[in-house]
C-alpha cells in the first residue's frame, strides 16, 4: 500500500472519530472538528497542530491526484507513521492503570510524621496518603510539613512527636488531588492536570482506583511529572 493510501485511511478514521467526538455534521471541516474536539478529548489536544498540518496535507492529497492511482503528494514515512500512531491512541486508548499502577505506600492518620518521613526518604515520593479508620483523608506534602515546622517554637520540636494528622492539619491547599477510574485514559489525565493550572486550582496529584472512588484501595498515583513520560 502506497504511503498516500495509508495516510488516508488513518486520517478518515480520525475524521469519523472527530464526528463521534463532536456530533458535528461531515462536511464541515477536518480544522473546525478538531478545533471542537479539542475542548472534549484530551488526546485531541495534544496533537492538535499534527492534525490540523494532517488536515492539509490530506486536501493536497485528494485534490491534487492526477489519476485515480496516482497521488501528486506522497507523505513520507514518518508523516505516515505519526498519523497512524494517533489513530491507534484514539481507537486504543492506554489506561492509566495500564502505566501508572503500582503498589501504593500509604499511612494511618495517627502514625508520626518520623513514620511518614521515612517513607518519603526510601521511596523519594513528593506526597503522602493518610487514611484513618479506613477512609481517605487526603494528601501530606512537603509544603505542609514545612508549614508546621514554620508554626512550631524553635524549644517545642525537638519534644513534640506530631501525628500525621497534626501535619494534615497545616496543609494551606488541601484539595490539590483527584481520584480517577483506572480506565481513564493517559490524555484525560494530562487534561486534568492542564485545565488545574488554567483554572488556578493546581492538581499535585491524580489517584487512581478501579472505579475512582476515594474510599477504595489505590492502585496508582499520578504526578505532573509522571506525565512527561508521554509522547
Amino acid at each position: 500500500m502506497k504511503n498516500s493510501e495509508r495516510f488516508l485511511v488513518a486520517y478518515n478514521r480520525i475524521d469519523k472519530s472527530l464526528m463521534k467526538i463532536t456530533d458535528l455534521p461531515s462536511h464541515l471541516s477536518f480544522a473546525k472538528k478538531v478545533d471542537k474536539a479539542k475542548h472534549q478529548h484530551a488526546l485531541i489536544a495534544h496533537y492538535e497542530d499534527d492534525l490540523k498540518e494532517f488536515g492539509s496535507l490530506r486536501n493536497a492529497i485528494v485534490h491534487n491526484r492526477t489519476g485515480l492511482d496516482y497521488a501528486i503528494a506522497e507523505p513520507h514515512d514518518v508523516i505516515v507513521e505519526t498519523i497512524e500512531l494517533i489513530e491507534k491512541k484514539l481507537s486504543h486508548p492506554v489506561t492509566v492503570k495500564e502505566l501508572f499502577e503500582r503498589k501504593v505506600h500509604t499511612l494511618q492518620a495517627d502514625e508520626s510524621l518520623a513514620a511518614g518521613l521515612k517513607i518519603v526518604r526510601e521511596k523519594n515520593f513528593n506526597q503522602l496518603p493518610i487514611y484513618q479508620k479506613g477512609k481517605f483523608i487526603g494528601l501530606i506534602t512537603a509544603n505542609g510539613i514545612m508549614n508546621w515546622l514554620a508554626g512550631q517554637e524553635n524549644e517545642n520540636i525537638s519534644r513534640e512527636i506530631p501525628t500525621l494528622l497534626d501535619i494534615y492539619n497545616h496543609e494551606k491547599r488541601k484539595k490539590t488531588y483527584r481520584f480517577v477510574k483506572s480506565t481513564m485514559s493517559v490524555y484525560e489525565a494530562e487534561g486534568y492536570f492542564r485545565k488545574s493550572i488554567i483554572s488556578g486550582n493546581r492538581l499535585e496529584a491524580l489517584l487512581i482506583t478501579e472505579q475512582g472512588g476515594k474510599d477504595e484501595k489505590l492502585i496508582g498515583i499520578i504526578t505532573p511529572l509522571d506525565l512527561l513520560k508521554l509522547d
